[in-house]
């Protein structure tokens, strides 16, 4: 406990979800925000759901006592994103003062649809809110993340890995945040910044709910791995994402983690 206490986390998407139908919570950024909790980090939530984003900061600051800001943003094709983001990354210095670790969590696609039916719309959604969207917060960030020697951790995706069927603008986004993660990695290694991709694979509402929607894309693409069961948002991918947060894993960078029931693999 405390181990990030007096850093500052900024997680893209880091709302409080939908629960899942077993009542739990099931989204990745609150996982990932629940664990930098329980380590004392001051948190900014960011999202496009503002009721998720205050839900999220009442559970986080009661149950944990950090203070934690929320930032209503979305990085969107029709936004002036930069003025959105760096309107993010203000408000965050002004409450902390600093930035220790960039999430780039966030991301919105029409999985379940095949590249033949895709609209220019629809890969827009996927394109401007993951991969644009770490764009724009890896370079506002990026003189604040290098005076604290800081650490930016972005998704991938199997989806990108694999080819999954039904999800080319999602798998597009995510293979786009691998090739700008590995750049950053080698650009921004000699200021001190740690740069990670996590391609996860955690039980979440958005996927139970991509399960009843598409259930042939689910079971075409989506396998229980070796271990029996789907990482956990909290206890896999968070308690991942604080590990990555440490001097100790400096040497990682620019690794790219793959998650199979919350067994990490570097390939």
């Amino acid at each position: 406990m405390g181990f990030l206490k007096g850093k500052t986390a900024i997680i893209t998407g880091g709302g409080r979800p939908t629960p899942l139908s077993d009542g739990s919570a099931g989204s990745i950024g609150y996982g990932i925000a629940t664990a930098y909790a329980k380590e004392g980090a001051n948190l900014v939530l960011t999202g496009r759901n503002v009721q998720k984003l205050e839900d999220a900061k009442q559970e986080l600051e009661k149950n944990y006592k950090v203070k934690v800001l929320v930032v209503a943003a979305d990085v969107n094709a029709g936004a002036d994103n930069e003025a959105v983001v760096n309107n993010v990354v203000k408000q965050t210095i002004d409450a902390f003062g600093r930035i220790d670790v960039l999430i780039n969590n966030a991301q919105a696609s029409a999985s379940g649809v095949s590249l033949a039916d895709h609209t220019t719309d629809q890969f827009n959604l996927a394109m401007y809110s993951g991969l644009y969207s770490a764009f724009y917060y890896m370079k506002a960030c990026y003189p604040h993340l290098k005076e604290t020697k800081g650490t930016v951790i972005n998704f991938a995706s199997g989806a990108g890995l694999f080819g999954n069927k039904g999800q080319s603008s999602y798998a597009a986004a995510k293979e786009g945040i691998r090739g700008l993660s590995r750049v950053a990695a080698t650009e921004w290694g000699p200021d001190g910044i740690n740069v990670n991709v996590i391609c996860p694979l955690a039980w979440t509402s958005q996927l139970e709910q991509f399960e009843k929607a598409y259930p042939d894309a689910f079971k075409a693409n989506v396998h229980t791995p070796p271990m029996g069961r789907f990482g956990h948002s909290e206890f896999d991918i968070g308690r991942a994402c604080v590990q990555l947060a440490s001097p100790d894993f400096k040497y990682m960078s620019g690794e790219t983690l793959t998650f199979e029931g919350g067994m990490g693999l570097r390939p």
